[in-house]
């Protein structure tokens, strides 16, 4: 059979799905604009080493794409990694070799790369490299200074910064490294739940570093098995298990010769805002110092810094602003939860120093705000039963803020414009016209953006435009012709039908998509396999692109797939989110029997062989359905489960849970352990055996539980493996075995 812009079908296979080139087609990571606005950059695999990434450019003058910086030239050998580094890119989701990260000089003309521990600088005019560091030890985090004059970087936890034109070095902290103290750098629940990566910030001017000093010694030491094919690695670390120490944290500020450092009394600001709902607590009754600071940003004059103070409930969070010359600071505004706060990056302090945006789920939805730099509200600038995503730019010439949101649909993420005046926050004017999502990256002069866009049926397709949102060409098109990767797929790949669902509430909306086989036989009742996630941050339904993957595998092996957002989940304002508080595991699995409970209205399913599978939280989430509603899910596949919550961080669990001091009885229920006995179908636990995010004794423990319960389940474990299960030859082993166990439940 011929076709004009597709191959001959083929059958997917679980190899060809985790094999080069990958199905999805050319996508571009780390989009940036210059800062002078005259190129886009990215990072692109090389096409003999996928995993190992260079540097290209899409010059707007000359539209042409090129390589513009080779990793090779840089740095040729084998990279090694500190175990720092190690552990940030596996907070960061970060994998490969070669140019990973890149940071441009404000003025556009250099570029700063971290390659095998050290720093190399390039200069964009003269094509030339220059390898600023070359040390035993590691340097991480590094950043321009922001007239572009020093390097600044962490090694051996104390900030350096780097003459670039005599490349002669000055260390501004001196503690770092001992008696369990890191300066400039950020604690494992700040990456691991904060998406704070970093702990120190340029003033503006290159005249000062603010400055996190964060001491461990509070944390209890756990001694955690990485357990690999050929040996068992012992690693000491300091993880804040829920109800537990956090670190100490001190937020400082120092000139960039070294010698005058000054410490911000961080209780000073809020006093007593949030200690009414901590004194239940006993851990925190006589602990001034337990709190977070998720958030620090420099206003434009460099005379004053803002910070984000948390309450270790997370229901109180407050904006301060400490003035550096007056060495005095206060309260700009207060947000307070009944259940607890999302942090975001939605905090613009505008170039007239007078004002700031900033993001408010005070209504129950997240918006964005208009305050004076005195914390007064000027106006509310969006309005509506939607939520923000983020903002993407201030145009503050022409009074216009650019963001992403789901004004349209939850379903959905599109670029609006909203005048900063606020005289209509109910009536955005959507910017982005094709239906799916959009991840959009403004220039500096807000003249264009760049779309990284996809949908359900299209592969993501890189695009720049004005910023009125016209076209104005492909960075990559990634056109679905007879070359492309998924070409001899694409014919056979099946949309899902979108809907939605009465919660058991009598009014809450669920959205599902349902998946089914293709030329399904007339009477026939098909098996089907619930893909959960089901937690907090979380979105699985949604009109974005999925492509060739497991899930159309199994439709290939005559499943039908079934993904429902149960209440909890993201993207639908607080109301949605809020149900979960201080019982995990319960309202969620209701809203999934909702979704079987439809699925039994079809024709075409077999209510007795719907199986769940789930990773992470979706692990969590099948263990509670098997154990809970074994009427309703008859198999499943738990990976890289929580099983018992006082085994995770303190920062995430107790965001959901409360402190346990305060809510044992709900920890106990939130626990999968009472349900165990519930257990009647077959059920295959998998785990990665050196996970450092949920560790290997959640499944230990479950693990004898179902032994003394007498219960008998399947195991696979993966040594060496992390919580992202990565690697081809893993991916393929998992899926194949998961593939195998729902054959032999439903199959035979």
């Amino acid at each position: 059979m011929k076709t004009n812009t597709v191959q001959a079908n083929e059958q997917l296979s679980i190899e060809r799905i985790y094999s080069s080139p990958s199905l999805d087609g050319q996508t571009p990571k780390s989009l940036k604009f210059s800062p002078d606005g005259s190129r886009v950059t990215y990072l692109q695999g090389k096409s003999d080493d996928l995993n190992r990434y260079d540097l290209w450019e899409y010059n707007l003058k000359s539209k042409e794409n090129k390589l513009l910086v080779d990793s090779q030239a840089l740095f040729s050998g084998t990279e090694v990694l500190s175990n720092e580094e190690k552990a940030r890119r596996e907070r960061q989701r970060v994998y490969g070799s070669g140019i990973m990260e890149y940071k441009f000089s404000n003025d556009g003309s250099a570029l700063l790369f971290p390659l095998n521990g050290d720093i190399y600088y390039y200069h964009l005019a003269t094509k030339t490299a220059k390898r600023l560091t070359e040390t035993s030890a590691f340097e991480t985090d590094i950043k321009f200074s922001p007239k572009g004059n020093y390097v600044s970087f962490i090694r051996d936890e104390n900030i350096f910064v780097l003459n670039i034109e005599s490349t002669k070095e000055r260390q501004l902290t001196k503690d770092g490294g001992s008696n369990n103290i890191k300066n400039g750098m950020s604690e494992f629940v700040a990456q691991e739940e904060m998406d704070r990566m970093t702990g120190y910030w340029w003033s503006p001017d290159e005249k000062h570093i603010a400055f996190l000093r964060v001491d461990e010694s509070p944390v209890k030491v756990v001694i955690r098995n990485e357990i690999y094919a050929e040996k068992i690695e012992l690693i000491e670390q300091r993880y804040p298990a829920t109800g537990t120490n956090n670190v100490t944290i001190k937020l400082a500020v120092t000139d960039i010769k070294g010698k005058k450092t000054r410490f911000i009394t961080l209780d000073e600001a809020q006093g007593s805002t949030s200690e009414a709902s901590l004194l239940k607590t006993s851990l925190l009754k006589n602990n001034k110092n337990d709190f977070y600071l998720p958030r620090v940003k420099w206003l434009p004059d460099s005379k004053n810094l803002s910070y984000q103070w948390q309450s270790r409930d997370q229901k109180t969070l407050t904006l301060n602003i400490y003035n550096l010359k007056k060495r005095k600071q206060k309260t700009l505004l207060t947000e307070q939860s009944d259940h607890w706060l999302n942090l975001h990056h939605d905090l613009v302090f505008l170039s007239d120093n007078n004002s700031f945006i900033w993001a408010s789920e005070r209504d129950g939805y997240k918006h964005l705000y208009h305050f004076t730099n005195d914390g007064k509200l000027i106006n509310q600038l969006t309005k509506g039963n939607w939520v923000v995503d983020s903002i993407k730019h201030v145009d503050e010439k022409n009074g216009l803020i650019y963001f992403t949101g789901r004004a349209d649909t939850p379903l959905e993420s599109h670029l609006y414009q909203v005048p900063l005046n606020g005289k209509s926050p109910e009536h955005v004017a959507r910017i982005s016209k094709r239906n799916g999502f959009h991840s959009i990256s403004f220039s500096k002069d807000s003249k264009s953006y760049i779309d990284s866009f996809s949908n359900i049926s299209t592969p993501t397709q890189v695009s720049l435009h004005q910023a009125d949102g016209e076209h104005v060409t492909w960075l990559e098109e990634n056109k679905i012709t007879k070359d492309h990767p998924i070409a001899p797929y694409y014919k056979n790949l099946i949309q899902p039908k979108f809907g939605t669902l009465t919660a058991s509430d009598g009014k809450t909306s669920l959205y599902y998509k349902l998946y089914t086989p293709k030329n399904m036989a007339p009477g026939i009742k098909y098996p089907v396999i619930v893909n959960v996630y089901g937690g907090p941050h979380a979105q699985l339904v949604k009109n974005s692109w999925q492509g060739a993957d497991m899930t159309q595998y199994m439709l290939q092996q005559g499943y039908i797939v079934f993904q429902l957002d149960n209440r909890g989940s993201n993207y639908r304002g607080t109301a949605f989110e809020f149900p979960i508080y201080e019982e995990l595991g319960k309202i969620e699995v209701v809203d999934q029997i909702t979704g079987v409970e439809y699925l039994h209205s079809l024709e075409f399913v077999d209510k007795d062989r719907i199986g769940i599978f789930g990773h992470s939280y979706g692990g969590y989430m099948a263990l509670m359905a098997m154990f809970k509603a074994s009427d309703y899910f008859k198999a499943g596949v738990s990976g890289a489960p929580v099983t018992d919550w006082l085994l995770y961080d303190t920062h995430y669990t107790e965001r959901y849970l409360n402190h346990p001091d305060v809510n044992a009885d709900g920890y106990d229920k939130s626990s999968v352990f009472p349900y165990v006995a519930g257990l009647n179908g077959p059920l295959m636990i998998y785990h990665g055996m050196a996970d450092d995010n949920v560790l290997f004794t959640n499944t230990t423990k479950l693990i004898k539980t179902l032994q003394d319960e007498g219960k008998i389940f399947e195991l696979m474990t993966y040594p060496g493996s992390k919580h992202s299960m990565r690697g081809k030859k893993v991916k393929v082993h998992l899926n194949k075995t998961i593939m195998d166990f729902f054959d032999r439940q439903f199959k035979q």
